[in-house]
This record gives structure tokens, C-alpha cells and sequence, in this order.
């Protein structure tokens, strides 16, 4: 039973309790007896009579109070924080979302929104510069870091359907009109005079997963570590400068006209296109699985009081309705009914692996990206 209808069925005895009482204080005044009347007053005092009438007035407040409180609900603020190549398709989903959960709720939904490098948006978010209540960020690496901040609670990726992967998309290479350079695969970007376009990974999603197919490309088709890394360590002495995200990445390219090649995100490719940049661009054939997650920051929604629509938004990210937004925007989308709408619109890989053939993120994390991990040493030889 709720504390509402506790208190009305308190309140409904009270109040027959009292209707009880004048019966019988009528009743003693009918009788014209004046001994009679004081007896029965000295038994029951006009002070326990007012007592109760205070009661029972104070508990139907009470619950007036509880009943309104349940029909009116106070607007909603959601802090979104994602990485920069996504807000195209939140300015899409976002309002569709509100919509529904005000026709559903009777409750206004607003969102604050924040767009950067997937790895400086983390780490404003531990900092506590960025009180987010869901972020949706280029790897799950960065999630993993708020995890070990405190702010997210353990098994994140378990809770959420299809391992709190909500958007996806592979690696494509970009070239000029001609290809004057002839680059066509991974091996390409290594040769000389080959000026490559990239993020830092220290600061940008794009550039881990740059990194990892970079990589891959070599000890999945059969190279050892060594050989790896002298052509990861060739590719970088290539790139004259490592922008901080995957749009200023592209902005380098398709504006300022800097660069022979570009790697960047497929979607990101195929919507400069459509937006007027139609340059000619090569999807290899050995690709990594680029997955973008999306999680609940438990700290903040709970201190904030957000988490039920949190979670609704979370969920209605997974949507038909969400995930079709995402494909607009030539995402691979994850919901199986959207994939196959759209599976003519992307080219198949021939050998497509994941972060988890590279050893999975801890291991990534070590190997690759912490201080003084291969990466730091690819920059330090580049640089020589």
C-alpha cells in the first residue's frame, strides 16, 4: 500500500471516529439532563474532540498534498555528452524523444548538450567540468575510464542491450580527385611523400581506432609485433600534425585542402559527400569494427534525479525509430531490423575484427596508450 492510500484510509477512520463522537454528544444533549451532559463531557473532554479534528484535518492535507504531487511533475534536465561527429543525429533523435516522453508523461524534457573529442570529453567528465547524465562517446575505452573514476557502476556493458554499443561504423581512407596519389590500402600510407591526415589519440576516439586498424592490418593477416610497428612508426612520420578530433580532422581536409589522405569514420565520409565534398574514398577490405557506446552516468543521475528518463532516453536510443536517424546519417546501425534495411548502402568487409581480437580495452589501454606504451614511442621515433 502507498503512503497516499495509508494516509486516506487514516484519515477515513478518523473522520469516522469523529462523526462517532458528536453522535454522542447530541445524543447526551437530547436528554435534557444537565447532570447527565456534564458527566459525559468530564469522560470526554472537548480537548480530545479538537485533538482529533486537528488530526483529521491535517491528514487530509496530507493527502491532497500527496495526490498533487503525483499530477504535476516538474521539468527535466538531461546533460548529454558525446563525441563531436554525433550531434547530427541527436538534433534528430532528441526532439523526437521529448515529444514522446511528454505525450507519454505530461513532463517537459530538456537537453544540454556537449560535442568534443571523445577522449577530452572523458576526461571533463571525471574532472567534474562536465556533469553528464548519459554519455555517448567513440569507445568504450572512455567509458571504462569514467567506470574506474567511480562514476559509473561496474558492468555497464552488461546492463545495456547489445553491450552498450548504440552506433557503428568502420574505417575508410580518403583520398583527392584522381587518387594522384594511388593509396588504396592500409599499406599505402606508409609510402614516402604521402602526407596522411589524423587525430591524437590522446584526445580523439577517431585516432584510437586509426591506431588499431593501422595494427590490425598487419598482425591479423599474418605480420608479427615488429613488423607492425616499424609500418605504424612510418605512417606517423607521415602525418605533419594530429588534430584533437575526428571534425577538425575533416575540416583540415575537405576546407583547408591540407593532406593527400584522410582517415576518418565511413558515416562521416559518405555525409561530406551528400553535403557537396565528393571526393573519392576506399573502404579496405580488412577493417576494424568501430563501436561507439552509450551509458548512464550513475553518480550525476542520481544526484541530479534524472535517472528514470536517463534510461528512457538510453533505451530509446536502440529504438527502430532512433537507429533509422543514425542511418540517415550512414551510421551501421545496430537494431537488426534497421541493418537490414539498410545493408545494400554499406560494403561488405572481407575480415572485419574487433577490439577484443587486439586482446580487449585493458589490454589495448596498456599496449597502446598509456604513458610510455607503444604509441608514445611510435610518436618519439616519427619525430626523430
Amino acid at each position: 500500500m502507498s503512503k497516499s492510500q495509508q494516509l486516506t484510509q487514516l484519515s477515513k477512520l478518523l473522520s469516522e471516529g469523529i462523526q462517532a463522537y458528536v453522535m454522542k454528544a447530541l445524543q447526551a444533549i437530547q436528554l435534557s439532563d444537565k447532570h447527565t451532559i456534564r458527566s459525559w463531557f468530564n469522560r470526554h473532554t472537548v480537548q480530545s474532540f479538537v485533538s482529533l479534528f486537528l488530526i483529521g484535518a491535517f491528514l487530509s492535507i496530507a493527502v491532497a498534498s500527496c495526490g498533487s504531487s503525483s499530477a504535476s511533475k516538474n521539468d527535466v534536465k538531461i546533460k548529454l555528452v558525446s563525441f563531436s561527429v554525433t550531434k547530427a543525429a541527436h538534433d534528430q533523435i532528441i526532439p523526437k524523444f521529448v515529444e514522446k516522453w511528454k505525450q507519454e508523461h505530461n513532463q517537459n524534457v530538456t537537453f544540454e548538450q556537449s560535442y568534443g573529442g571523445s577522449g577530452a570529453q572523458t576526461a571533463a567528465v571525471i574532472a567534474g567540468s562536465q556533469e553528464a547524465d548519459i554519455v555517448h562517446l567513440a569507445l568504450p575505452l572512455d567509458v571504462n575510464k569514467i567506470q574506474q573514476a567511480g562514476l559509473i557502476k561496474s558492468g555497464w556493458e552488461i546492463k545495456a542491450p547489445r553491450s552498450g554499443i548504440v552506433s557503428r561504423s568502420v574505417a575508410a581512407i580518403v583520398t583527392r580527385e584522381g587518387n594522384p596519389k594511388s593509396i588504396n590500402t592500409w599499406a599505402d600510407l606508409a609510402k614516402d611523400g604521402v602526407k596522411v591526415i589524423a587525430a591524437n589519440p590522446k584526445t580523439s576516439g577517431i585516432a584510437i581506432w586509426e591506431f588499431l586498424a593501422f595494427w590490425g592490418s598487419v598482425t591479423l593477416t599474418g605480420g608479427d609485433e615488429a613488423t607492425a610497428l616499424d609500418y605504424v612508426t612510418k605512417v606517423y612520420r607521415n602525418t605533419p600534425i594530429l588534430t584533437k578530433d575526428a571534425r577538425e580532422a575533416s575540416d583540415l581536409f575537405f576546407q583547408k585542402g591540407q593532406g593527400d589522405v584522410l582517415i576518418n569514420y565511413e558515416n562521416e565520409v559518405i555525409l561530406a559527400g551528400k553535403n557537396g565534398a565528393k571526393l573519392p574514398y576506399v573502404v579496405p577490405q580488412v577493417n576494424i569494427s568501430i563501436d561507439n557506446p552509450v551509458a548512464i552516468v550513475d553518480k550525476n543521475v542520481d544526484k541530479h534525479g534524472t535517472r528514470e528518463v536517463a534510461q528512457a532516453f538510453v533505451d530509446f536510443l536502440y529504438s527502430t525509430e532512433a537507429q533509422r536517424e543514425f542511418a540517415k546519417l550512414q551510421y551501421r546501425p545496430v537494431n537488426p531490423t534497421v541493418t537490414q534495411e539498410v545493408a545494400s548502402q554499406h560494403p561488405p568487409i572481407k575480415t572485419l575484427f574487433t577490439s577484443q581480437d587486439l586482446g580487449g580495452w585493458d589490454i589495448i589501454q596498456k599496449k597502446f596508450f598509456g604513458d610510455g606504451a607503444i604509441f608514445d614511442k611510435v610518436q618519439a621515433a616519427s619525430k626523430a
